[in-house]
């Protein structure tokens, strides 16, 4: 079972790491490609897939 956890609690931390930049990131910015309520919704709701999308397809810059 420790072994499990070992492996797992990386991949959570990094997910958890992810979201909260790519969250900042949305309220920061001033445009975004979509309402920024639904990239909220996305990378909250999406997982780890959710604030990649983010980052490569929901910035203007």
């Amino acid at each position: 079972m420790d072994l499990n956890w070992a492996l797992i609690a990386p991949v959570i931390i990094l997910e958890f790491i992810l979201m909260i930049v790519a969250l900042v990131d949305v309220i920061k910015s001033d445009d975004t490609n979509g309402p920024k309520w639904l990239w909220v919704l996305v990378i909250l709701f999406i997982g780890f897939l959710g604030p990649i999308l983010y980052f490569v397809i929901g910035r203007k810059r």
